[in-house]
């Protein structure tokens, strides 16, 4: 890949807004490069992480009582996997695939994000560099995810096989859908979870396989000509996203930025081979209240020359720099939230203009 972003702001997918017409809105105007489509957690349980990704998922449960979903896996589930995967294997075999999959579509009872922008983006009438879209991550989904039992699903191989697929393809249904609006769409797989790779909850998850999930999902958005990206808001192994072949890393570069720079030769590997990082420098915690453009571009000028340290040249680094939120706004006030988006348009605008870009 030779893409350079040079400092392009877009952000992660969720905002605490109820009209999705006014996050679109907000959306456009402060990542006019790379906007996203909103998810709004706020107008119900069907817009949260896990469940908004959950259509198409044989046995999945959705209580909206208990206002939560789980994978009923007592019931006798062959023949829904026959035609799931039926479903998949029409789609997605690269041989004889069709490409479509629309069958595994998230529908507006789902997100009202998708149409909004959609919509906004069939007036606007003109194509965007990027278009930035997203799906939960197979681990987080399968770590969150439990069974009738309670028991995270992840630990049931099976039904782990026909998540990663179900979330394969609506990576490439989004992709689909955006084409018309943007030279390049990128595909964000949020796996928040894997900042807890390695502790004591998750000993038997192997590397391995994330890696192995990791790669099953950037192959499909690559088959549909997307650009692929993992976001991780703590702290991580962060080899395990350079060796998944990843084109994007996105990361909380305000509270673990200098975690990067421990993972040098893996950095200046990814960097090589024409990846890109997103420095989630803008905060989503309480410290938004105090930061301002030039306390943001310090902190963004200090993790990146304790990357470039590590003997890799800064150009590449600001040339293969985006610039994004630390998280997801969802659960923030809706004042802070615009603070957020304020700050990583005035961020962009002003590295674009300090570097010459």
């Amino acid at each position: 890949m030779d893409l350079k972003t040079k400092f392009t702001g877009t952000a992660i997918g969720s905002m605490p807004f109820t009209d999705p017409d006014y996050a679109v809105k907000v959306s456009l105007e402060r990542l006019p490069e790379a906007p996203i489509w909103p998810q709004l957690p706020r107008l119900g349980i069907r817009e949260q992480m896990e469940v908004q990704y959950s259509e198409g998922i044989p046995s999945a449960v959705i209580d909206e009582a208990k206002k939560r979903m789980f994978i009923d896996t007592s019931v006798d589930y062959s023949e829904l996997f026959a035609g799931f995967y039926e479903t998949y294997m029409t789609a997605m075999d690269p041989d004889s695939g069709t490409g479509d999959c629309s069958a595994l579509a998230i529908s507006p009872e789902f997100s009202k994000g998708i149409p909004a922008l959609e919509k906004a983006l069939k007036a606007k009438g003109a194509k965007l560099p990027f278009v930035k879209v997203q799906t939960t991550g197979p681990c987080s989904f399968a770590l969150t995810i439990v069974d009738e039992n309670k028991r995270a699903i992840y630990y049931n191989e099976e039904f782990r096989d026909v998540i990663v697929k179900a979330l394969a393809m609506k990576c490439r249904w989004q992709i689909a859908k955006f084409k018309p609006y943007a030279q390049n769409i990128i595909c964000f797989i949020d796996e928040p979870i894997l900042s807890a790779f390695g502790s004591s909850t998750y000993v038997s998850v192997k590397r391995e396989d994330v890696v192995a999930l990791l790669q099953e999902m950037i192959a499909a958005v690559h088959a549909e000509g997307g650009i692929a990206g993992i976001h991780c808001c703590g702290n991580t192994e962060w080899s395990i996203l350079v060796d998944s072949g990843v084109d994007i890393i996105n990361f909380d570069a305000f509270e673990y930025g200098e975690t990067i720079s421990m993972y040098g030769a893996h950095m200046k590997k990814h960097l090589a081979r024409g990846g890109l990082l997103a420095w989630g420098v803008v905060p989503t915690s309480v410290h938004i209240h105090e930061a301002t453009v030039e306390s943001l571009e310090a902190q963004l000028e200090k993790v990146m020359d304790k990357l470039a340290a590590q003997g890799i040249d800064k150009k590449a680094i600001t040339e293969q720099a985006l610039i994004t939120p630390s998280c997801g706004t969802g659960s923030m006030d809706a004042a802070d939230a615009e603070k957020v988006f304020l700050m990583v348009s005035e961020l962009s605008k002003r590295m674009k203009a300090k570097y010459g870009y």
